[in-house]
């Protein structure tokens, strides 16, 4: 079957002990990948593997295609208290429908194909590959990687202004030895995932 368009979706903060998730659905007519990857001299990877200007950079120019309507993209987030209550699997499903509801309108649902990274599920009804490594793979995987870890990354820096004793900037909630060390020493915060710090 031929399709109109792609909808890449990745998630970003899977593993860190603090703060959420975030899901993005990143959708790009088949016609129009191309002229999407060429509009920049920007390298187009796995958002993890870009510096942080390349990201940013990044970043703007696809909101700048969204404004002129040549892409369309949505988040999900899903917070630590919702990780601890629901479990992750569980979070990361519930926040891939979401995003991917947003972007696709039900009569476009047959003219649509979903591209989801590593172990991502999207709903029965949608026409869906995994790939695994997709987000070095699949461009619209790759954006939606990078929209997802600009907006987590932005977050937690806000959150570093209320707890500024973690060092949410510098590691965005991964659990560096620094980050535990300031558990230890602060106590844990409503931005940390519970469940992740059975052994602290």
């Amino acid at each position: 079957m031929s399709y109109k368009y792609i909808v890449g979706i990745d998630e970003v903060g899977r593993g860190p002990v603090a703060g959420p998730v975030y899901v993005c659905a990143f959708r790009v007519a088949i016609d129009d990948i191309e002229s999407v990857v060429n509009g920049t001299n920007l390298p187009i990877r796995d958002s993890k593997k870009l510096t942080e200007k390349t990201r940013n950079k990044w970043f703007e120019y696809l909101k700048q295609r969204k404004r002129e309507g040549l892409v369309d993209y949505s988040t999900s987030s899903v917070s630590a208290k919702e990780i601890d209550s629901k479990g992750i699997s569980a979070c990361m499903k519930y926040a891939v429908s979401y995003a991917l509801r947003k972007v696709v309108l039900e009569d476009q649902r047959g003219e649509t194909l979903v591209l989801l990274d590593g172990s991502l599920v999207a709903p029965v009804e949608f026409a869906q590959r995994t790939i695994i490594k997709g987000d070095e793979k699949e461009s619209s995987i790759s954006f939606a990687s990078i929209i997802a870890k600009v907006l987590r990354d932005e977050y937690m820096v806000e959150q570093h202004k209320k707890y500024p004793h973690y060092g949410f900037d510098s590691h965005k909630g991964y659990g560096t030895q620094k980050h535990m060390e300031n558990l230890r020493k602060f106590g844990i915060t409503e931005e940390h995932r519970v469940s992740f710090l059975k052994s602290l």
